[in-house]
């Protein structure tokens, strides 16, 4: 499987609740930034966390590639979800080549568990992307390709 984990772009620093902060001018630059890195990928799903700011970073990757599915929106990518659920839930999906949309420290975490067996992952920035390569649902079983900052 090859698995992509982009974290949203730079956020508003304040909005009603944490999951209603919007992405900046900057954020949507780093994001298409991001995005075009995935241009040539044979992606065939977008899968991102309900949060606004990682809707809005999904929705410009997904215009920028011309992806034609629609973006899912799971419950299971918000910023504290259980990183196991993750995987879980990824190995669930039966896809090859998939783009996660989440936030930190939930990005960090499951590049770390995917990649060493443990939570501690590479420091990934707004709108940072992770690339591996390897069986999803086995903890410690992914290569990190490479991760790079917008």
């Amino acid at each position: 499987m090859k698995l992509w984990v982009l974290r949203h772009g730079e956020a508003e620093p304040r909005a009603n609740s944490d999951a209603e902060r919007r992405l900046t001018a900057h954020g949507r630059e780093q994001v298409l930034h991001s995005a075009a890195r995935l241009l040539s990928q044979p992606l065939q799903a977008i899968i991102a966390s309900p949060y606004v700011r990682a809707q809005q970073t999904a929705a410009l990757v997904h215009d920028t590639l011309g992806f034609v599915e629609p973006v899912r929106t799971v419950p299971w990518l918000t910023p504290d979800s259980d990183v196991r659920e993750v995987i879980d839930e990824i190995e669930r999906l039966g896809l090859e080549h998939v783009l996660l949309v989440s936030h930190q420290p939930l990005v960090s975490c499951l590049v770390g568990m995917l990649s060493e067996g443990h939570r501690q992952g590479p420091g990934m920035g707004t709108a940072s992307l992770a690339e591996l390569e390897g069986e999803a649902g086995l903890v410690g079983s992914m290569k990190v390709c490479g991760v790079h900052h917008a």
